[in-house]
């Protein structure tokens, strides 16, 4: 690929080497995530102290079980709200169609910055800090999926020819000024803030001796918790509502398990998921058939010689796992372009696949050690959600926009067309 050296595999076993191995403990850096502090960040920084500190900071006091524990009544308060603006869009629209993209997005952006910063924004509200820090989010994630020919071409850098550098050098001032003064908000007024209640700026303001980060480095970890945990649980979530849309028959079975656990009366809680087997094989067959990071991000950089499958690949080389093509490879899964929830059931026949990381089959979230930090979040946060949308509604397809399945690879793989839906009430449990 121009001047960079690569390998491609499409193989379980030939993945789990690769992705397990110390040899390939670094992240190949792109040269927009250079540009935009993502070094100093868990994803991209280089392996060293350094990165193994974030590493810990990040599962100790922000994706620990007890952390994620904590935040249920934040997540299912941005539930309630988001359910209450899909009822009140819906009845604003002659069709009751909604577009359900814009929607996830915000819930999500405002999840993220709740458990990271203590903060909730209002978006479309006219608040002018809200529209920068929605506006900072969609150029980051454009500026990161735009596929760079700088980075394997690296005399066209210097012309700039995509443009991608100058705007990072756009953006970067304002994300630098924007993460930076709440920073300072939290500095100034660390007694109003009880410990139990503490968001993860305050945990890095509190770290001392090795752990603790200069103000920069912080800029750079907060923006990056907030880049990263926006657009993969909204894109993953509109996937899901529009396979289910186009399989009404597997939907009504979500909906007869759900009222089965959960019933009419009562609101679902976090505790009723382990419960939801049928919904948690839907989210792994969309995992499946629709991976978020089917190639580009499973990026791995060799740091010295190293013999895989055989071959030897020399430092320096990236490698990449297509987990696309695992996930359809009909060597591995029966029937792989069939959207069949019941192959993860064991009550029906199926394999119980664990998808943390452990099964290269299908691992979402990747593998070893830099395997994404926030997968238990972001599962618990899927999850809960999609089973408060789907307890409460049935989905039905617009008639003026039929569901479109084209994919189109970005920083994630998302859908081409946005989703439009009609949401039917199906009982009078309030949401709140």
């Amino acid at each position: 690929m121009g001047c960079t050296r690569a390998v491609i595999c499409s193989q379980p076993e030939v993945a789990k080497a690769i992705l397990n191995s110390s040899a390939f403990a670094d992240r190949p850096i792109k040269e927009s995530a250079y540009q935009l502090m993502f070094d100093r960040a868990i994803g991209f920084a280089p392996y060293s102290e350094y990165w193994k500190n974030l590493r810990r900071i990040a599962a100790l006091h922000l994706f620990s079980a007890r952390r994620i524990s904590a935040f249920e009544s934040h997540r299912q308060a941005l539930t309630n709200s988001m359910l209450e603006s899909i009822e009140l869009l819906a009845q604003s629209q002659p069709n009751s169609s909604v577009k359900i993209r814009g929607i996830l997005q915000k819930t999500s952006l405002n999840n993220i910055m709740g458990s990271v910063f203590g903060r909730s924004y209002s978006f479309g509200c006219g608040d002018s800090e809200s529209e920068e820090l929605a506006s900072m989010v969609k150029e980051g994630y454009d500026l990161l999926g735009i596929f760079n020919w700088a980075d394997h071409l690296p005399l066209l850098g210097f012309l700039d020819l995509q443009g991608i550098r100058r705007r990072c050098s756009d953006l970067v001032p304002r994300v630098y000024a924007f993460v930076q003064n709440i920073i300072e908000e939290h500095r100034a007024s660390p007694a109003n803030r009880d410990k139990g209640d503490s968001d993860f700026v305050d945990v890095l303001l509190s770290l001392q001796g090795t752990e603790k980060l200069s103000d920069s480095d912080m800029v750079a970890v907060l923006w990056e918790m907030i880049f990263r945990g926006t657009d993969t649980v909204a894109i993953l979530l509109e996937w899901i509502l529009a396979r289910l849309i186009l399989h009404p028959d597997i939907q009504a079975k979500i909906h007869e398990e759900l009222d089965s656990v959960v019933g009419n009366t009562r609101q679902l809680t976090e505790s009723d998921i382990p419960k939801l087997h049928y919904l948690q094989a839907v989210v792994k067959e969309v995992l499946r058939i629709h991976p978020p990071g089917p190639l580009l991000s499973w990026a791995r950089r060799s740091i010295h010689d190293v013999h895989v499958g055989g071959h030897l690949i020399p430092a320096g080389t990236t490698a990449y796992v297509n987990m696309w093509s695992i996930t359809h490879d009909e060597k591995i899964w029966e029937d792989p372009l069939s959207f069949k929830p019941d192959r993860f059931l064991p009550s029906a026949g199926g394999v119980d696949v664990n998808i943390m990381g452990s099964d290269l089959r299908l691992a979402p979230f990747g593998s070893g050690r830099r395997a994404c930090p926030g997968k238990a979040l972001g599962l618990q946060t899927v999850h809960t959600w999609l089973a408060r949308m789907l307890h409460h509604f049935q989905w039905l397809p617009s008639q003026d926009h039929p569901v479109d399945l084209t994919e189109v690879l970005r920083l994630s793989c998302e859908m081409k067309a946005p989703l439009y839906a009609k949401p039917i009430k199906r009982n009078t449990v309030p949401f709140q």
